[in-house]
């Protein structure tokens, strides 16, 4: 954990900042300044008070902005296995959504209370991870009320409800690149492919092949902006044998083909 001023800022502003991603959680919670945020293919410009949720593997550029020369921002980072149930809500709640724009009233100011108690207990010479782990889900637990008065809530908050989907996702992030049909998931799962669709539908709006490919298709998004592997290695490194269908099947889900996508993200990030 540590804090973003406008000095750190304008270091991090004299870094080399490409596109990246983490292999842990990333919570930014901003007090004052400003936070350029590329991440979900799109990039935006907030002013504080806000809340970013970074999920791990999300591809992703931060650059904190001072703003009448403030810069006040909480940079939290934490494995997922630390608050694992708690992280699980959040992969549904901050789908393509990562940041959410806040009022400055008590509930902020709660949420920087909670930050400068966790602060405090990190820089213990022991600290008590479980003091630590109680009060990032508390924070997030006021996140997610604040979302519901600012109505950003909708079917999405109802993801990750029950234990079958979870252990969907978990086998799904294993063998995601695997050229692995609905069968093989159900079965994983001892169920029928029906009910395994009936879940994904209800939880997701989507069925089993549309999940397993937008997985796939997200990961194709992060290799074109990250690497320089060719359109046919990024697909057959996840399971499309042919480039014209990996081609077909990512034009059809994101309306640009893999080097249109490429060229475009190249530009917005230049």
């Amino acid at each position: 954990m540590f804090k973003i001023d406008v000095a750190e800022s304008e270091r991090i502003s004299r870094l080399e900042n490409d596109p990246h991603y983490h292999d842990f959680e990333e919570l930014l919670i901003g007090k004052s300044g400003q936070l350029e945020h590329f991440i979900d293919s799109k990039s935006q410009l907030m002013d504080a008070p806000f809340v970013s949720f970074i999920a791990q593997g999300k591809v992703h550029r931060v650059r904190p902005l001072a703003k009448n020369d403030k810069c006040d921002i909480w940079a939290i980072r934490f494995k997922t296995e630390f608050i694992a149930d708690t992280v699980f809500q959040l992969y549904a709640t901050y789908h393509d959504k990562a940041n959410i724009c806040l009022k400055t009233d008590e509930c902020f100011e709660r949420l920087n209370i909670i930050c400068e108690i966790i602060y405090q207990e990190y820089l213990q010479p022991a600290p008590d991870l479980s003091v630590i782990r109680q009060l990032l889900s508390s924070l997030f637990t006021i996140i997610e009320s604040e979302r519901k008065k600012l109505n950003l809530n909708n079917d999405e908050s109802k993801k990750i409800q029950g234990l079958t989907f979870k252990n969907f996702l978990q086998l799904l992030e294993t063998h995601y690149k695997e050229a692995k049909d609905v069968n093989f998931y159900a079965e994983k799962l001892f169920m029928s492919t029906r009910n395994l669709n009936l879940i994904c539908q209800d939880i997701l709006h989507q069925s089993v092949s549309e999940i397993i490919e937008t997985r796939k298709l997200t990961e194709a998004k992060n290799l074109l902006i990250t690497t320089d592997k060719t359109i046919a290695e990024v697909g057959y490194e996840l399971g499309f044998n042919e480039k014209t269908y990996f081609t077909y099947a990512f034009k059809k889900k994101s309306g640009l083909t893999p080097s249109e996508y490429r060229k475009e993200m190249a530009k917005l990030i230049s």
